[in-house]
């Protein structure tokens, strides 16, 4: 990450983690703190974008939804990227998602990709 950039938080509990779609996406490998999002739970979707599914090797992702259930909770990792990626990971993710800024379990706060709508 360049030193003039700013740190932007983005958790990822699915692809974005994968080494083949951060090189894709970012062009780097991205060294990420694990954490979770409280209240939400995973299911998975059949993605049909061919350059994702390309990117990602598979045509099934993750998605996370809110449950109401504060024992739920989803997994991930916290990379710290520049604004300039996080363009790039909106660019990556189908209109299935949408980024929204959720509270994880360490308290930090971070974007993330949810369920549209």
């Amino acid at each position: 990450m360049d030193s003039d950039d700013s740190c932007v938080l983005l958790f990822s509990y699915g692809t974005l983690q994968l080494e083949s779609v951060q090189l894709a996406s970012f062009g780097r490998l991205l060294h990420g703190q694990r954490d979770s999002m409280p209240g939400y739970k995973s299911v998975f979707i059949e993605i049909t974008d061919p350059d994702v599914i390309a990117k990602s090797g598979t045509n099934q992702h993750p998605m996370v939804i809110r449950s109401g259930n504060p024992d739920d909770e989803v997994e991930g990792q916290l990379f710290h990227i520049t604004p300039r990626e996080l363009a790039a990971a909106d660019a990556y993710e189908v209109g299935d998602y949408q980024r929204v800024e959720v509270a994880l379990k360490s308290g930090r706060r971070a974007w993330v990709y949810v369920q549209a709508g």
